[in-house]
């Protein structure tokens, strides 16, 4: 699964990297550990050209009441052992939760890394995730709904994002499943409704475990109310060795928008 993930990048790189625009920069806020029920930037299929911010966690648009549904399997109810080299059929165009969305309802969930741990310990014992070379901001595959609350009539826009089988990296820390996450050349196919589902379904396939790595942090992060560049400190060797650990590195350079005198300030008051 992938229940907690990160995105850091300033509204204008994100911005320049998938060519839209934000009608509303103010809405957003740089996240070291977005969970089920904030909202998060996303790029949609009715309206690809600007960043909207729906919540994370899935409702479908006939539900009686709201749910959370984080992920949303692409093989569907098949290969429930999750064999990392299963090459069946995607089984999420038939699930009742998801099949009108796959269909008509798909966006791209913009991220920077995602945190994820081994399947037994889960976030008790958690990995920093991201693509190698400064690959970031990217897209995983996502499916978004719209949803009424019968009594008070709030609409409520969400999404979940689209796993699909482990690849070397994920077996590496011990985990069963991994994010789809999109190459650059998909997400305008990914998010054109016209295209034939088949063509869709062929896109959800794990990424090259070498094109990422992961470190590991401190169990901190599993606290959902949890936030900061801090948690992103590795606190051991990457899977693969590299020069250094540039999401910590990076996000500790901008502040996620603090300014660099209120950070010597917090350390002068520390």
């Amino acid at each position: 699964m992938c229940g907690r993930y990160v995105t850091v990048s300033s509204i204008k790189s994100i911005e320049k990297r998938f060519n839209i625009q934000a009608t509303q920069p103010e809405l957003y806020t740089p996240n070291t550990n977005i969970s089920h029920g904030e909202k998060a930037p996303v790029i949609t299929n009715d309206n690809p050209g600007e960043i909207q911010f729906f919540q994370f966690g899935f409702t479908p648009f006939w539900a009686q009441k709201q749910f959370y549904m984080i992920n949303a399997r692409a093989e569907g109810d098949h290969n429930k052992a999750n064999d990392p080299a299963y090459t069946g059929s995607k089984g999420i165009i038939n699930k009742p939760m998801f099949r009108q969305s796959i269909r008509s309802k798909r966006c791209l969930v913009v991220a920077d890394a995602f945190i994820e741990g081994p399947e037994k310990e889960k976030l008790s014992k958690p990995y920093v995730v991201y693509l190698q070379n400064k690959q970031r901001p990217f897209a995983f595959a996502g499916i978004w709904d719209e949803w009424v609350h019968k009594q008070t009539g709030e609409v409520v826009r969400s999404f979940a994002i689209i796993t699909t089988v482990s690849n070397d990296l994920l077996q590496r820390i011990g985990h069963h499943r991994s994010p789809v996450v999109l190459k650059p050349e998909q997400e305008q196919a990914w998010i054109n409704s016209a295209i034939p589902l088949s063509e869709a379904t062929a896109m959800l396939e794990p990424v090259d475990g070498s094109m990422m790595n992961a470190y590991p942090i401190d169990p901190a992060i599993k606290n959902p109310r949890q936030n900061g560049m801090e948690l992103l400190k590795p606190i051991g060797e990457r899977i693969y060795k590299e020069y250094d650990y540039e999401i910590y590195q990076e996000v500790k350079l901008f502040g996620m928008g603090e300014t660099r005198s209120k950070e010597r300030r917090d350390q002068e008051a520390s």
